[in-house]
């Protein structure tokens, strides 16, 4: 069994970011259950372009208001509280935020926590030390 809390996260290695975002990635690859969970804040007024072309990820956002644009299909989706959108096509996408988001993130194939967006917003498929 695992028990984490966000709290004891918080200032670890598994508490990344930067100015405008942070992302505390509860359960990553290492802890061999399939997939990672993460906890990711995006400040308001600003837009994030991804494409995780090696991870399929489903998103439900807690907090906050904004825009996803799939970019592949060039169509916008108004995002609130309890809206939950799946890359399941590893789609380009990009979210405009209009105040401070807050959303819950599944990827499998899990990351290990070591990956940084590449220029195009990729992260690289990485294996996790524990296979998972």
């Amino acid at each position: 069994m695992i028990v984490r809390t966000t709290d004891e996260i918080t200032g670890t290695s598994r508490d990344v970011g930067a100015e405008d975002w942070r992302s505390k990635r509860i359960i990553l690859g290492g802890d061999g259950v399939g997939f990672s969970f993460h906890e990711t804040t995006i400040q308001p007024g600003t837009s994030h372009t991804f494409h995780y072309q090696n991870h399929v990820e489903a998103v439900w956002l807690v907090e906050g208001e904004g825009t996803l644009t799939d970019l592949d299909n060039d169509v916008t989706y108004e995002l609130g509280p309890g809206s939950m959108y799946l890359l399941n096509g590893h789609e380009r996408h990009r979210v405009d935020t209009r105040t401070k988001m807050r959303m819950l993130c599944v990827f499998n194939p899990p990351v290990t926590g070591q990956e940084v967006h590449d220029e195009n917003g990729v992260y690289p498929l990485v294996a996790s030390p524990n296979g998972g």
